[in-house]
């Protein structure tokens, strides 16, 4: 079983919908952040924060896999200095409340 992250700002809401349904994914969490980076100094200088977003999804490694390959092939961000980030990372075992936590299925 493997978690998948995805970080990316939150105009290309859509666009990472779009990625998720076409890699079969039909469930995750997320939630909104406030992104920081260098770049050219502003009039203050700093550079803006911007508004982005977190995704957890979990699934099997082939469901995972096709996830990086359509984040990978994805076009089409709304600013391509901010692409989506996709950071996939084995899940060792898993608990459920009132549950014993059982090994991943494909570990």
């Amino acid at each position: 079983m493997k978690l998948i992250a995805l970080l990316y700002l939150e105009e290309d809401q859509a666009l990472v919908e779009q990625i998720l349904a076409e890699a079969g994914v039909g469930a995750w969490s997320g939630f909104d952040m406030e992104g920081h980076g260098s770049g050219v100094p502003g009039w203050y200088g700093d550079v803006a924060s911007y508004r982005s977003r977190l995704l957890f999804t979990w699934g099997s490694t082939e469901q995972a896999d096709r996830l990086m390959e359509s984040v990978a092939a994805a076009r089409g961000v709304q600013d391509p200095s901010h692409p989506i980030h996709a950071l996939k990372v084995d899940v060792e075992a898993v608990a459920r409340s009132g549950l014993p936590p059982v090994p991943p299925a494909d570990a």
